[in-house]
């Protein structure tokens, strides 16, 4: 019989198409399926409630499917490298597999597990396109180590030809030495946004399914439309490996064909695989500017923290910051004009709103939210950097009756003078002592005014 092998789970909490499960049920000696809560995630500040909770929710739904198929998951906490070192001498496993990642960190836990494990005569094998549709760095300009430019890249990623979707082992089989501390429960974890979503691959399924249908055929006509809420809502499941991006594109394009609504969901998950080929390519660029604009960025702790709480007085900023508190999630584009605003409107620092964003995203994955915010403040891969996106016209496009605004912001839901898109220039109520009334703060800065800031800052006047 051969030896056994573990799977590292990591960001692929999923039985269907996983490649990392796949090759290690392979053998004959059985397979530990083993996922770490890593004291690493926690210091490094990225173990937070929202991602808690639903990596709780995946856990036990993860368990519970390899229980269907003989197995079960078993669970560690400490030191990644030190607990799958651990792992493989209690079961005598001879191989470990674990997808790729990207950021600094994963760069660093890949190449301490390499090293720990050929110490004791082990060997790590690394998957790619496991997290991501494509692999980082599986298609490259002439010259260089990664696209700086989408366009162009959505160009070969098109055509590039993905691997074939794995089914799910028939059969888990896990040696009895193997120990496991508890699952996680969501229960357990306090501070939750209370409208966080259910995890968990059975739930991720059942979300991709409804998804690919009448939903996915409408996605190019609504996928804007804030009050509409007409996007998958699948990100989580993408963050956390409960659904696989390869086996999503196919279902897409099965499903819709060549429908603009298929095209543009898988565009959406191009976006995602081009932003994790820019940070496996370069690390630095989740903490430092992509491209820099030598931006002096302002410092007021007010207006951050107004913006952080939803009152800054523009209600359409404000609608998406108090969706994002509540839900632990906020449409795509809600998170450009709220990013836009901070960044360009108060020329406040990326780097603020990144981190507030991941204190709270449920879908705070590093590549996506880092590079997003670098897009949006203009140094990033924007070949439009000073671009700024007016929360006024922002709202009279995407949310023209005034819907969104007042389903997030309720003190301006039912005041008399502010039907339909009125609602979004509160402080234009008349008479005064009407507005008085309403519990909602005037606007921090005037547009004009935080327009003249920023392009004087940026040299553009």
């Amino acid at each position: 019989m051969s030896a056994a092998s573990i799977a590292l789970f990591t960001s692929d909490l999923r039985v269907h198409d996983n490649p990392v499960l796949h090759a290690a049920a392979k053998g004959t000696g059985g397979v530990v399926p083993l996922f770490v809560l890593d004291d690493g995630v926690r210091a490094a500040g990225f173990d937070v409630p929202n991602r808690r909770a639903f990596l709780a929710d995946c856990l036990a739904d993860l368990d519970e499917a390899l229980r269907a198929r003989g197995g079960r998951l078993v669970v560690r906490t400490g030191d990644v490298v030190e607990e799958t070192a651990r792992a493989a001498a209690e079961t005598d496993a001879r191989d470990v597999h674990v997808a790729g990642g990207v950021s600094g960190y994963a760069h660093r836990r890949e190449e301490r597990l390499r090293r720990a494990l050929e110490a004791g005569g082990r060997r790590l094998h690394v998957h790619d396109a496991v997290v991501t549709a494509l692999a980082p760095g599986e298609v490259t300009p002439a010259g260089k180590d990664h696209f700086a430019v989408f366009t162009p890249y959505f160009r070969r990623w098109q055509a590039e030809r993905h691997r074939d979707v794995l089914r799910a082992p028939r059969r888990v089989r896990v040696p009895e030495t193997a120990g496991s501390g508890p699952v996680p429960r969501r229960r357990d974890v306090s501070g939750v946004s209370p409208g966080l979503a259910a995890g968990g691959e059975a739930e991720g399924r059942r979300r991709a399914t409804a998804w690919m249908g009448a939903p996915l055929r409408r996605y190019a006509q609504g996928q804007d439309d804030l009050a509409g809420d007409a996007t998958s809502r699948l990100s989580p499941h993408l963050h956390f490996g409960t659904l696989s991006a390869v086996e999503l594109v196919r279902r897409a394009r099965e499903a819709g064909g060549d429908g603009d609504g298929a095209e543009a969901f898988v565009r959406q998950l191009a976006w995602r695989d081009f932003h994790h080929q820019v940070l496996a390519a370069r690390p630095s660029a989740a903490h430092t500017d992509y491209r820099a604009r030598h931006d002096l960025w302002r410092r007021d702790e007010q207006e951050a923290e107004a913006w952080r709480t939803g009152r800054t007085g523009y209600p359409i900023v404000d609608a998406a910051m108090r969706q994002l508190a509540h839900e632990g999630w906020m449409h795509n584009r809600a998170r450009l004009l709220t990013a836009s605003f901070l960044t360009k409107t108060l020329y406040l620092d990326w780097r603020l709103g990144a981190a507030h964003f991941l204190s709270l995203l449920v879908d705070g994955d590093l590549a996506n939210n880092q590079l997003n915010w670098q897009w949006a403040a203009g140094t990033g891969t924007d070949t439009r950097p000073n671009r700024v996106l007016n929360p006024l016209a922002q709202a009279k496009r995407f949310d023209a009756d005034g819907a969104y605004v007042r389903r997030w912001v309720p003190e301006l839901a039912d005041v008399p003078g502010l039907e339909g898109g009125a609602v979004h220039q509160p402080w234009k109520l008349k008479p005064a002592a009407a507005r008085a009334e309403v519990d909602y703060p005037d606007p921090v800065v005037d547009l004009a005014d935080g327009l003249a800031r920023f392009k004087q800052a940026r040299g553009l006047e």
